[in-house]
Parts: structure tokens; sequence; C-alpha cells
């Protein structure tokens, strides 16, 4: 199978502190790196929420761009779901 490009925008909590925050975007990005290739690895950190996500007001950003078998996102995106801490996430394929 051809590696893809993928492009993943995640936002995590931030009432248990900023370091809480950033474990968290160090153990995705750690399994992004096992299964595949980190092209870019941007830290946005705190910023202001449009709106009210479980009653948090602010949310830490991370931007990650990087290639994997098209596998892998399904397994990506099911750690981030059952993950405490991660408030959203968007991952796409770039084309």
């Amino acid at each position: 199978m051809e590696e893809r490009k993928y492009e993943a925008m995640l936002v995590f909590s931030v009432k248990d502190g900023e370091e809480k925050a950033t474990a968290l975007a160090d153990k995705f990005k750690e399994l992004i790196e096992k299964n595949g290739k980190i092209e870019n690895y941007d830290v946005w950190g705190k910023r202001k929420l449009a709106y009210l996500i479980n009653d948090e007001p602010e949310g830490f950003y991370v931007l990650i761009n990087y290639t994997a078998k098209p596998d892998f996102p399904v397994e990506f995106e099911r750690n981030l779901k059952i993950t405490e801490g991660v408030l959203r996430f968007l991952n796409i394929v770039e084309e």
C-alpha cells in the first residue's frame, strides 16, 4: 500500500494544565512516528475556543502533517476518541 499525506488538527483540554496537554500531544506524536513519518509538527499552544466545549473556554492546539499507510488513520482516530483530554480533532487526507 502506498503512503498518503494527512493533516491532523488536535485540540486538547487545558483544565489540568498545559503540561498535561503537552504530554498528550507528545503521546500522539509518538504514535504517528511509529506508524508513519511526521512532515511538520506545529504547536499553536493555548488559544480561546470559538465556543465552549465541555464547559471549557480554551484549548491547546497542535497541527501535525504526516505520511502514513491508508489503514493508520482509522486506528489514530480511534485512539483520539477514547483518550480523555482530547476536546476535538480533525484528521484529513491532503490532496
